[in-house]
């Protein structure tokens, strides 16, 4: 092991306006970032592999009501929760995803499982037994409900949003380099309040939310998922970096401030290159956010 391990990480972008974020509210989501970032960085201190660091500080971010994911989850506007994720591996873009999903708690975990699998993308009922049948932990309605997600769902039917475009960016995500120099990415969501049932982002979309290849940069997104996916943005971000030879940082900006802010593509990305660089660029108000480079101080960050 020779490298400089590096790992960033996103809690949804849009935020909590902040003409109504409180102190202690604002203390709660640093928190629960400072907490993700512990998890991946306890496998990458100890020299695991990028995958494992990503999936880590994943688990524990969807592990937080606060985010909307996992524990955090918005609803459909069938009043039902709905969970996408992904994870992939930037040695040999092997990649897990699913979508649609209730039940496990961690449904990054079981887009983890199918990554072992022949396919990518598993939707539905068959990603939910996968589950089962390896023994992950379920959560019933009750270990879901966050009253906040409840009433946001009944303003979103009322057609009290106030413009809140946190309601369309409720994402976590990680991406990672390790000692060994390889990249990994994991994204998880419950989508946008008020979604329609059935509706599926670009969190499991390889490509459009979540990418990771060692030759370029490993992405994960949060945003208005039918733009990142019509953009493919992650994708493109790697694209800009191995067509024409831009840095993270020139390809990450170009793609979140030229490509999908102009196109109503509201929202931002974690992103990070071999060489430990990281970039967390974002057209809207803010990002939850965090990052962690060897022999750093972690550092959490919500708006500009």
């Amino acid at each position: 092991m020779s490298g400089r391990w590096a790992l960033a990480i996103h809690g949804g972008a849009g935020t909590i306006l902040r003409s109504k974020m409180t102190p202690d509210k604002e203390a709660a989501y640093h928190d629960g970032l400072r907490r993700a970032l512990a998890a991946g960085v306890t496998v990458l201190r100890n020299g695991g592999a990028a995958l494992d660091a990503v999936t880590e500080a994943v688990v524990a971010l969807e592990d937080e009501p606060l985010f909307n994911a996992g524990r955090g989850a918005v609803y459909t506007s069938a009043g039902e929760q709905e969970m996408d994720a992904a994870v992939m591996d930037g040695r040999n873009r092997q990649a897990g995803a699913v979508a649609g999903i209730f039940g496990p708690r961690n449904p990054v975990r079981v887009a983890r499982l199918v990554l072992d699998r022949p396919q990518v993308l598993i939707a539905g009922a068959p990603a939910v037994d996968l589950a089962r049948q390896a023994g992950l932990p379920f959560g019933d309605r009750a270990y879901f409900h966050t009253e906040a997600r409840w009433t946001a769902l009944q303003e979103t039917l009322a057609g009290r949003t106030d413009d809140d475009p946190a309601r369309r960016h409720g994402t976590v995500g990680a991406v990672a380099v390790d000692a060994h120099g390889n990249l990994a990415a994991a994204t998880s969501t419950g989508g946008m309040t008020g979604k329609a049932p059935g509706r599926i982002g670009d969190t499991p979309i390889i490509g459009g939310g979540t990418f990771a290849d060692n030759a370029t940069c490993a992405v994960s997104g949060t945003g208005h998922g039918e733009v990142f996916i019509r953009w493919t943005a992650a994708a493109e971000i790697a694209a800009r970096m191995r067509h024409a030879g831009q840095t993270l940082d020139q390809a990450a900006t170009a793609v979140v401030m030229e490509d999908l802010a102009p196109n109503d593509g509201t929202g931002g990305l974690v992103a990070v290159d071999r060489h430990g660089n990281i970039a967390m660029p974002f057209n809207c108000e803010g990002m939850y956010r965090g990052m962690v480079r060897q022999g750093e101080e972690a550092k959490t960050l919500i708006y500009r």
